[in-house]
C-alpha cells in the first residue's frame, strides 16, 4: 500500500477555555496528544477524562470523541495525526483509546523532545522528513508500550535512568535514595520488588552488557574495558562477567576470534 505522507500532521497548541473539537465519527487516522501544561479533557464513549501535565492520550481511527480545554483553564499540548501503517510493528493497542500518565520527569522530557523533532521535521520537509517523523513516533509508542506493560514506580524508573547514565562512576545507594526522596532501605526494597534484582546487581549487569558490546566491536582489551565500564578491580570484573555472561572475558575474546 502506498503511503500518503500528507497524512502525518503535527502541532503545538496553547488553547483557551473556549477551545473544543468534536468528531462524532472520529477520523481515519490515529491521534496522539501529550499535555505539557494546563488542563484539558477528552470525552470518549460518554466518559470524560481530564488531561493534565504528563498525560498522553492515543485515539484509534473511527473512535468517536471530542476534546477541549477545561473551564477556567488554558491547555497546552502537542499532537500528531498519523496513518495506521504503524500497526505493522505491533505497537498500536487493540483498544480504541489509551490514557497514560507519565510521572517520570526524564520520560516526559524524552516524549517532548520526540514531539519536537516531529514538529521540526514535518515543517522543514527536508529529505527523509517523513521517515524521521516515523522514527520519533515509534519512540513515543515504544515508551507507551513499555509503560503499559511495566507500570513501574516513577522513582524506580528514575533510578534505572541514573544507573545507566552514571554507570562508569562509583554509585552510592544513599545518594540515589536522596535523589528520589526515599530512605536507602525503602529504595532497596522497592527496587528489588519492582525489577527482581538489587540495585548493585542491576548496575553490574548493565556494566557487563556494555563490556560485551565493547569486546565485540572495539578491539579493546579486557583490562581496558574493565575500567571503561566502571569496574575498579579486574578480578571483580572477571567474576561479574562470568556471573552474567557464563564465561570469563578471556574465554569470550577467544570465542570471538
Amino acid at each position: 500500500m502506498k503511503l500518503d505522507v500528507q497524512e502525518l500532521l503535527a502541532g503545538h497548541y496553547n488553547e483557551p477555555e473556549s477551545y473544543v473539537v468534536k468528531r462524532p465519527h472520529g477520523r481515519q487516522d490515529w491521534l496522539l496528544m501529550f499535555t505539557l501544561d494546563g488542563k484539558g479533557y477528552v470525552n470518549y464513549n460518554e466518559e470524560k477524562r481530564d488531561c493534565r501535565t504528563g498525560d498522553i492520550v492515543l485515539l484509534a481511527p473511527g473512535a468517536a470523541h471530542h476534546y477541549g480545554t477545561l473551564k477556567n483553564h488554558t491547555w497546552q499540548f502537542v499532537w500528531a495525526h498519523f496513518p495506521a501503517f504503524f500497526s505493522e510493528i505491533n505497537l498500536l493497542p487493540q483498544e480504541e483509546v489509551v490514557y497514560l500518565t507519565i510521572e517520570n520527569e526524564s520520560t516526559r522530557e524524552r516524549i517532548f523532545q520526540a514531539f519536537s523533532r516531529i514538529l521540526a521535521d514535518s515543517r522543514e520537509r527536508g529529505e527523509y522528513w517523513f521517515e524521521l517523523c516515523c522514527g520519533s513516533l515509534r519512540e513515543i509508542l515504544l515508551i507507551m508500550a513499555q509503560k503499559t506493560k511495566r507500570n513501574m514506580d516513577p522513582r524506580i524508573e528514575e533510578v534505572l535512568r541514573l544507573l545507566s547514565q552514571l554507570m562508569r562512576e562509583p554509585i552510592r545507594i544513599e545518594e540515589l535514595a536522596q535523589t528520589v526522596g526515599l530512605s536507602p532501605s525503602r529504595l532497596s526494597h522497592l527496587f528489588k520488588e519492582s525489577t527482581g534484582l538489587s540495585i548493585i546487581d542491576t548496575l553490574n549487569r548493565m556494566r557487563i552488557q556494555q563490556a560485551v558490546l565493547m569486546l565485540e566491536h572495539t578491539g579493546r582489551s579486557a583490562s581496558e574495558v574493565c575500567y571503561d565500564v566502571g569496574f575498579q578491580n579486574y578480578n571483580h570484573f572477571t567474576n561479574q562477567f562470568r556471573k552474567w555472561h557464563g564465561m570469563t572475558p578471556s574465554t569470550f575474546i577467544k570465542n570471538q576470534r
